[in-house]
């Protein structure tokens, strides 16, 4: 029986933002936001968590751009917590749990952590106290990397800070000492902290970095409902992820639920998102159960064919509506994810109620998203697939809705195809942000609240479309931020 009246549903192509009155210049626009009260991101940008978009190198790249990446989960837990480890060892302001090595260690076991980190030198600490350390400078010309550290390090005129010491303090003695890593120390000599000359000057070169309260960058990392998903979560948690994405096919299912409750029990600390979800009742079901923002979009993606084999999901203006009538009232964070094609896709969704799109499509391309670039007809792409598509994964889960996974039957709700190399994600980024700020400024909104409070959308027809996009001209010289295909 159909829905009467069958509501309607609006797709980011089906509606335009109206232009205000306004005093509002582009440059005057501020987009930062709120994830949750403890957690805020400087753009409402965020990587998804799919295996061909977001790994360490991406989400260090979005996190210093001010937005968030999420680590994907189709890997081994240990590999996704040493991805998480990864972003939140690559930017500090202090360092609060450094690396630290004993005299008894052998040389070659420094060499091979400041090699896996990145690092260019390590605390030498005996039962917590500071007794050296070691650094590139002790191994540029030792040859013998079998010996014991406590022959090489540095231990004499140690170079220390007390706890407590600022930035801009580390700085002077750094300068004064013309050293690169500044050992914090306790009144009894106990490494407490470590602040590097390199973290310094990347919180000048990245400014907008978005970051947790010890200076580290903000990552986030997915999550199904397998039946080791609470020892993925631990994992994550223990290596300092500070957001756990719960997706799934279908989040207003009864697992889903349950593994939110769950989650929020054991790890009442950690911000959840969970999704995806397409409905007010299923913003309501996942409020209630505990999540901290919720995630919207049913089939909208790029590579998504969930609505042609299954029959399901809501045009996703009309999700982020629903959804966001639901949340906002409840103080949830609503993240549109799926189908943003253009800059101005990301100022449709925060009108309609989202505060952040997660992107997939128009990140997976870029220079710090996994897997090589291949050329094709004398251009370079990479390849962009969805998470449920056929080359993705070995066999089907239905275990959420209580159907058996039958061996070897694989039934692929998405593609795998190639897309095109766009260079580095901060380039992208901004492409992206000055759209959405153009966007803001002609709805004469200043932050993202008021685009919730004052912008208007509108229905536009087929030759409404047709209006909006360039016609009547071959495209000659590509633009930066737009593209037919």
């Amino acid at each position: 029986m159909l829905h009467e009246p069958l509501p309607e549903g609006l797709a980011f192509d089906d509606v335009l933002i109206v232009p205000e009155f306004s005093d509002v210049q582009p440059v005057h626009v501020d987009v930062s936001l709120k994830l949750t009260p403890d957690i805020a991101l400087r753009i409402p940008f965020i990587s998804a968590g799919m295996d061909t978009v977001t790994e360490a190198n991406m989400a260090i790249a979005v996190a210093r751009c001010g937005g968030l990446g999420v680590i994907h989960r189709h890997m081994p837990i240990e590999d996704q917590a040493g991805e998480v480890d990864r972003v939140k060892r690559s930017e500090h302001g202090v360092i609060t749990d450094p690396f630290s090595l004993s005299p008894n260690h052998y040389v070659y076991e420094a060499e091979k952590l400041m090699n896996r980190y990145h690092i260019s030198g390590v605390p030498i600490t005996e039962h917590e106290k500071l007794v050296g350390i070691i650094t590139n400078r002790d191994l540029r010309f030792e040859k013998d990397y079998g010996k014991k550290i406590y022959e090489v390090m540095t231990k004499e005129n140690l170079i220390t800070a007390p706890v407590g010491t600022t930035l801009e303090e580390a700085k002077e003695i750094l300068v004064l000492n013309k050293v690169e890593k500044l050992p914090i120390v306790d009144k009894e000599g106990n490494l407490k902290g470590l602040i590097t000359v390199k973290d310094i000057n990347k919180s000048i070169k990245y400014p907008m970095s978005a970051k947790d309260n010890h200076g580290r960058l903000l990552v986030g990392a997915a999550v199904g409902i397998k039946d080791d998903y609470m020892e993925r979560v631990q994992a994550l948690a223990k290596r300092k992820a500070d957001v756990i994405v719960l997706e799934v096919l279908h989040g207003q299912a009864k697992n889903v639920l349950n593994a939110i409750r769950t989650i929020k029990s054991d790890f009442p600390h950690i911000a959840l998102i969970a999704g995806n979800i397409a409905t007010a009742s299923a913003a309501k079901a996942l409020i209630d159960a505990g999540a901290d923002i919720i995630k919207v979009g049913i089939g909208p993606s790029s590579v998504s064919t969930k609505r042609v084999v299954a029959g399901v999901g809501v045009p996703q203006i009309s999700a982020i509506l629903d959804c966001a009538a639901v949340a906002r009232p409840a103080g949830v964070t609503v993240i549109a994810d799926g189908g943003i094609r253009y800059s101005g896709d990301i100022s449709k969704a925060i009108a309609a109620g989202a505060s952040a799109c997660m992107m997939g499509n128009l990140l997976a391309g870029c220079e710090e998203s996994p897997g090589t670039t291949e050329l094709f007809q004398g251009r370079k792409y990479k390849t962009y697939r969805h998470m449920e598509s056929a080359a993705d994964y070995d066999e089907p889960d239905l275990s959420e809705f209580g159907y058996p996974s039958p061996a070897g039957v694989i039934i692929s709700k998405g593609v795998e195809g190639r897309i095109t190399y766009k260079g580095p994600v901060a380039d992208v980024l901004t492409q992206l942000l000055g759209g959405l700020t153009i966007g803001m400024s002609y709805a004469g909104c200043r932050t993202i609240r008021e685009m919730h409070e004052r912008a208007k959308l509108i229905r536009v027809s087929m030759a409404g479309l047709r209006e909006s996009h360039p016609h009547d001209v071959q495209i000659t010289r590509e633009s930066p931020n737009y593209s037919i295909i």
